[in-house]
C-alpha cells in the first residue's frame, strides 16, 4: 500500500474528510489534531474496520454515514490490514493469537495431533459412563476422590485400573444408579453409629446364610450376580440357541430356558432372604431408614435391591465397585484411551523436552520489552513449555520487581497496584508488541494505526516507543499512521526522522468538516516563524508577548523595565493605555538585536493598534490551520477609567463571547469561558 484514500462522512465527529495520504518514500504518516477536532474519531472509524463493522455519528445517528478507506488501487482495506493500537485508558488485553508466535510451528502441530487423539478418546469414555452411572456429577472428579483421594491426574488413575479391567469378570453393578447411592443424604446417613450397626448385623448374617447356599456363593456368585446373569443370558438369546446352563451345587444341575433359571435363583434367593433371623435384621434396618424423610428415592430403590445392603457396610469399597462397574461395561472405549495415552507419552516427553528448549517469538517480545522500557520490574515467561505445546493457550508472564540489589517475584494484580501510571502504560504495550510482532511473523500487510500510545510517558520510555515504531516503519508489511495531539510528540517524530517533515499534517475542524494541511512551525517555531515577522505580522507579534517576558525573567530578572511593562500587557495596570507599538519594538531590538526588515516605528498606543488591526476585527477565512487565530477580538480588558473605548462596545465589536484560538507556536485548542477574555488571557494563549 502505497497510498491511503480516506473519504469519511459523519463518522463519530468528523462531518467531511477527503484526503489521500502518500506513503511513498515514507512508510509513516503523522497528523497533528487538537483536542476535539477528529483523532479519536479516526481511530474508531479506522477501529471498525478492524472489527468489521460500520461506522456511523453518535450524536446523530440519523446521518448518513460514509466511510470509503482504500489504496491507491481503489481497492478497500479489509479487517485484516488494520491494527489500531489505542491509548492506555482504551486499551483491550491481547487474545490468544500471541501463542501462535512460535518458531516451531512443527514442533507444537505435531504435540497437539498426539493429545487431540487423547483428548477425543477421552470425552467419549466419560459420556459413556455418564450414561451408564446415570450420573450427574463431573466423572473425572467423581474417579479421583474414589480412587485417588489425595488428588492425582485423571489419566494416571484410569491407566492404573488397567490390571484389574483387564481379567475376565462380569460389571454386576454398571445398572446401580450412583446418584442414588452417594446422595450427600444419604451418604451422612450411611456413617450414623446406629445404622452401622443395624447393616454390620444383617451383613453378617446374610453372610452366613450365603455360605451355607447350594448355589450362591459369597464374594462371588450371590443372587445379585445370578440375577444379572439370567438377564445377560435372556438378552443375548441364550437358551433360543439351544444352549444349556449347567450349576453345580451338591448335585449338578443343568438348565435348559430362562424361566428354569430365574426359577432357580428365585427359590434361592427365598431361602436367604426369608430366613426369619434376616428378616428381623433387615426390619432393624428399615426403622433407621424410615426415621429420615429425606431417604425415600433410597429406601425405595433398597426395597427393590435388597442384595445390596451387604455392600452399604463399606460404602467406600461399594463405590470403588460401581466405577469399576461402569468402566467395564464400556471396557472397549477404555482400552482405546489408555492405548492413545501410551502411545503419546513417550513421543510427549520427548516433544516437552525439546520445546523447553525452543526459543520463541513472544520470549523475543519479552526481550525488547526489557531492555528498551525503564520500569521497576523484569518479565519472564512462567508457562513457557506449556504454551509451545499447547497446554496453555498464551503465556503467562511472571514478574520480578526490582528494588536496588532486592527481587522478588510478585503477582500480576500486586505489581499493578505498586506502578505509577506511566510504569502501568509501559507494561500495556508490552500487548501491543505481542499483537504487532504476531503480525510481523504473518508477514501481514498491516496499516498501523498509532493513536497516542506514548502519551504521559517520561522521556526515556517515549523515546522507545518512537525507536520501536521508527523500526516497525523500516519494515516492509507495515504502513504507520500516527495521530497524536500532543505537539511535543509530533515534533519529536518529526525530528528523530521516523516521519519526514513532508508527511507531517495538522488538522483543522471547520463547520464544513475536517482539512489536513502541510506542518508548519514543528521545528523551532520561534526562531523560524515569529521572529522573522515579527514587525510584518500582527498575529506573530503578539504570539511574542509572553515568550519575550519568559526569557527577561530568565536573565534579567523581574525587576528589569522591558519586564514590568510587558507584564502591564498580560495584566491591567496603570499606564497599560500608554504603552505604544514603538515600545513593544523597542523590547524586541533590545533583547534580540536590529532586523533587517524592520518598519518604522509606531508611537500609537498599542491597545488602539490592536482596535485596527485585522487581527481584531477581520477573522481570517483562509483554512491556513497553525496561524488560524479565529478572533473577532481579543482585547476587553478590565474595566478602568475610560476603559474600554467606546468603539469596542458598539454592536458588532464582538460576534461572539466564545472565542476559540489556536495557538501559533503549536496549534493547540483552547475554549475560553463566557466572560470576554484579558489581554493576559489572550497574550497566554499565544505563547
Amino acid at each position: 500500500m502505497d497510498k491511503l484514500k480516506l473519504q469519511l462522512e459523519h463518522c463519530y465527529g468528523i462531518r467531511k474528510l477527503d484526503v489521500v495520504l502518500d506513503f511513498a518514500g515514507n512508510a509513516a504518516i503523522a497528523i497533528y489534531a487538537p483536542n476535539g477536532s477528529m483523532k479519536s474519531s479516526l481511530a474508531c472509524t479506522l477501529q471498525d474496520i478492524a472489527d468489521d463493522k460500520p461506522s456511523r455519528d453518535r450524536i446523530f445517528p440519523g446521518r448518513a454515514t460514509l466511510r470509503v478507506v482504500q489504496d491507491e488501487n481503489n481497492t478497500n482495506i479489509g479487517a485484516a490490514n488494520v491494527l489500531v493500537l489505542r491509548p492506555f485508558e482504551e486499551f483491550a488485553s491481547t487474545g490468544n493469537a500471541t501463542a501462535t508466535l512460535l518458531v516451531n510451528a512443527t514442533l507444537r502441530q505435531e504435540y497437539e495431533a498426539l493429545h487431540s487423539g487423547v483428548t477425543a478418546a477421552r470425552a467419549a469414555l466419560i459420556a459413556a459412563i455418564k450414561s451408564t452411572s446415570k450420573t450427574k456429577r463431573s466423572v473425572d472428579r467423581e474417579v479421583l476422590s474414589t480412587f485417588a483421594p489425595a488428588g492425582g491426574d485423571f489419566d494416571a488413575t484410569l491407566a492404573g485400573l488397567k490390571e484389574e479391567l483387564s481379567k475376565d469378570w462380569e460389571p454386576i453393578f454398571k445398572d446401580v444408579p450412583y446418584d442414588v447411592l452417594n446422595d450427600e443424604r444419604v451418604v451422612a446417613f450411611l456413617g450414623q453409629g446406629d445404622f452401622r450397626t443395624a447393616i454390620n448385623d444383617y451383613t453378617k448374617k446374610y453372610n452366613e446364610l450365603l455360605a451355607a447356599s447350594k448355589y450362591f456363593k459369597n464374594g462371588g456368585f450371590n443372587y445379585y450376580a445370578a440375577t444379572n446373569v439370567a438377564k445377560e443370558l435372556k438378552a443375548s438369546g441364550f437358551f433360543k440357541a439351544k444352549h444349556s446352563v449347567s450349576l453345580n451345587g451338591d448335585e449338578k444341575k443343568e438348565i435348559n430356558s430362562e424361566a428354569e433359571l430365574q426359577a432357580l435363583v428365585d427359590a434361592e434367593r427365598a431361602k436367604i432372604s426369608e430366613d426369619a433371623a434376616l428378616r428381623q435384621k433387615y426390619g432393624e434396618l428399615e426403622k433407621q431408614i424410615q426415621k429420615n424423610a429425606q431417604l425415600r428415592e433410597f429406601e425405595a430403590y433398597l426395597q427393590g435391591h435388597e442384595e445390596l445392603l451387604p455392600e452399604l457396610a463399606d460404602p467406600a469399597a461399594f463405590n470403588k465397585k460401581l466405577w469399576l462397574s461402569y468402566l467395564k461395561a464400556n471396557h472397549a472405549l477404555y482400552v482405546d484411551l489408555i492405548s492413545k495415552i501410551e502411545q503419546a507419552a513417550v513421543r510427549s516427553a520427548e516433544i516437552e523436552a525439546q520445546a523447553g528448549q525452543e526459543h520463541t517469538q513472544w520470549q523475543d517480545v519479552i526481550d525488547m520489552f526489557n531492555n528498551r522500557f525503564i520500569v521497576p520490574f523484569h518479565l519472564e515467561v512462567a508457562n513457557k513449555v506449556h504454551v509451545v505445546l499447547g497446554k496453555d493457550t498464551a503465556p503467562r508472564l511472571g514478574f520480578v520487581f526490582k528494588d536496588g540489589s532486592d527481587h522478588a517475584q510478585v503477582e500480576r494484580e500486586a505489581l499493578l497496584q505498586t506502578l505509577s501510571t506511566g510504569e502501568k502504560k509501559a507494561f500495556h504495550v508490552l500487548n501491543m508488541l505481542f499483537d504487532i510482532e504476531v503480525r510481523r511473523a504473518a508477514g501481514q500487510q498491516t496499516l498501523l494505526v498509532v493513536d497516542d500510545i506514548a502519551d504521559s510517558f517520561d522521556y526515556k520510555n517515549k523515546y522507545a516507543i518512537v525507536q520501536y515504531l521508527s523500526d516497525l516503519a523500516e519494515h516492509q508489511h507495515f504502513k504507520l499512521l500516527i495521530l497524536t495531539h500532543n505537539f511535543d510528540f509530533f515534533r519529536t517524530i518529526e525530528s528523530r526522522r521516523l516521519v519526514q517533515r513532508k508527511n507531517c499534517f495538522m488538522a483543522s475542524k471547520t463547520a464544513a468538516g475536517v482539512t489536513l494541511e502541510a506542518a508548519q512551525g514543528v521545528r523551532n517555531v520561534f526562531s523560524n516563524v515569529w521572529k522573522p515577522a515579527f514587525f510584518n505580522d500582527d498575529r506573530k507579534k503578539i504570539c511574542c508577548v509572553p515568550f519575550m517576558r519568559n526569557l527577561i525573567e530568565y536573565t534579567k530578572g523581574e525587576a528589569d523595565p522591558d519586564y514590568l511593562l510587558l507584564t502591564s500587557l498580560l495584566h491591567w495596570k496603570a499606564g497599560t493605555d500608554q504603552i505604544t507599538v514603538a515600545d513593544l519594538d523597542g523590547i524586541y531590538t533590545r533583547l534580540f538585536g536590529p532586523p533587517d526588515n524592520r518598519a518604522t516605528p509606531l508611537r500609537e498606543s498599542l491597545i488602539f493598534w490592536l482596535q485596527r488591526s485585522p487581527l481584531v476585527c477581520k477573522p481570517r477565512t483562509a483554512s491556513t490551520s497553525r496561524t488560524r487565530l479565529y478572533l473577532r477580538l481579543l482585547l476587553a480588558c478590565r474595566r478602568n477609567g475610560s476603559w474600554p473605548p467606546r468603539s469596542m462596545t458598539r454592536p458588532g465589536w464582538l460576534e461572539s463571547p466564545r472565542i476559540r484560538l489556536q495557538r501559533c507556536s503549536n496549534a493547540t485548542e483552547t475554549t475560553f469561558p463566557q466572560s470576554l477574555p484579558t489581554l493576559a488571557s489572550f497574550s497566554a494563549c499565544c505563547s
